[in-house]
């Protein structure tokens, strides 16, 4: 890969660095994207409500939480046909190149920043080198920045290459709050889908190492609830109300004594708490945020309905009403092993590529899975592929970063696997 290809990809990745947006307000990413596949020269591109299935989205915010990185984007200036595509939270995008009669190749990138700080300290090379997040409180923490540099430049190289059949890249928004994938899963887009290739990069996979296919993704709920009870004098008339505070602490308690289940790993965790007024009042409003996770889908589904079971049973005990609410969810599914197979041949071929890893746990949760999900159902092939980068600190940490050498290795493995697949048939 030539040096201008490879700045190239190290200014995209930059440019998304330095300007994230949190999901579902994707607004300046979208549209920089949509330039990006303009230049390219695809053959369509489906912006925001084209792309997405929107009663199936997911933890959308209010339109308070919305507005403002709209208007941040139109300060910016970003082309008005293209925000009035994405308002009221529905960012992304689909590009699809038309190269032949052959397969066709799915790709899912994500697109969304985390809510976090990013670091100022001189030895954290985007700080130093003029790429840090201009928007303070978010940053790519978690590399999706590097992802849709990589989808892009896999794009350019596949219309320059003998790839045969057709590629649609999904630009899905909000996987960090696990509110994009349904959308786009449903949207229509994947009804031709052949193969569905995801990737992510690092996860503590070095520069160099590919990991083919992952296994055993967790299969996730996100859900708050609202206790509502009565407010009252804490110390004149206590019995007078009916203690939100009190459900509440009673449902977290219980939560955390759900039986595990014999058939597999569960998980639970109860991560937020808000409400009450004062320490004499009795609190009338308290609402919770809280996750299950599971090995499979229906171990996360026994584990949200004893969830809600505790929440009822805890507002009954302390004469509030309790109303649950899932915001996101996502299915367990696994890699497909012929394709992943198919990625670890490819990989040895691929510049840079010094390990290959067939297949690995996963361990966290994805709502690509919903996509993969799809894919599979329709008689095609998923695999969820990592791309090792040096990180000098974690993902979701305020010094993350990544060794952008491996961009290009990302692009290298991505276009080879498409040219591979496109010599073959479903």
């Amino acid at each position: 890969m030539s040096s201008d290809v490879r700045n190239r990809l190290s200014d995209l990745r930059r440019a998304f660095h330095r300007h994230p947006e949190p999901g579902w307000r994707e607004f300046r990413t979208t549209a920089r994207v949509v330039e990006e596949l303009e230049r390219i020269g695809v053959d369509e591109i489906a912006v925001g409500r084209e792309a997405l299935a929107t009663d199936e989205r997911m933890a959308v915010p209010p339109e308070s939480e919305l507005e403002p990185w709209l208007e941040r984007a139109r300060e910016a200036g970003v082309r008005s046909d293209i925000l009035e595509r994405t308002a009221d939270g529905h960012t992304g995008v689909i590009a699809v190149l038309e190269q032949g009669e052959g397969p066709c190749l799915g790709l899912r990138v994500d697109l969304d920043a985390i809510s976090m700080r990013e670091s100022d300290e001189r030895d954290h090379r985007p700080a130093a080198e003029g790429f840090r997040s201009e928007h303070d409180g978010y940053m790519h923490a978690c590399g999706h920045d590097a992802h849709v540099a990589m989808a892009l430049g896999t794009l350019e190289r596949i219309k320059e290459s003998d790839f045969d059949g057709t590629v649609t890249v999904f630009f899905q928004p909000a996987e960090e709050i696990s509110g994009g994938g349904k959308a786009m899963a449903e949207s229509g887009y994947l009804d031709t889908v052949d193969y569905l290739l995801a990737l992510h990069i690092g996860l503590d996979h070095p520069t160099g190492e590919i990991v083919a296919g992952i296994e055993k993704p967790l299969a996730m709920a996100h859900l708050t609830a609202t206790f509502e009870g009565a407010s009252a004098h804490a110390g004149k008339a206590p019995n007078e109300g009916a203690n939100a505070m009190q459900a509440a602490a009673t449902a977290i308690q219980n939560a955390y004594g759900i039986p595990r289940h014999s058939d597999g790993m569960t998980r639970i965790n109860v991560g937020r708490i808000e409400g009450g007024t004062a320490s004499n009042v009795i609190a009338e409003e308290v609402s919770i945020e809280a996750e299950v996770r599971g090995e499979t889908t229906s171990l996360m589904e026994y584990t949200r309905t004893e969830l809600e079971r505790v929440l009822y049973a805890a507002a009954e005990m302390h004469d509030c009403d309790v109303t649950p609410r899932v915001i996101s969810e996502s299915p367990r599914v696994d890699s497909h092993p012929a394709l992943r197979d198919l990625v670890g041949n490819v990989a040895w071929e691929v510049e840079g590529v010094d390990r290959v890893v067939p297949s690995e746990e996963f361990g966290v949760s994805e709502d690509v899975t919903y996509l993969m999900e799809r894919v599979q159902a329709d008689g095609g092939l998923a695999s969820y592929v990592l791309i090792g980068t040096d990180h000098p600190t974690s993902h979701h940490t305020p010094t993350f970063d990544i060794d952008e050498s491996s961009l290009e290795i990302g692009v290298g493995l991505l276009t080879e696997t498409a040219v591979e697949l496109s010599r073959r048939r479903p």
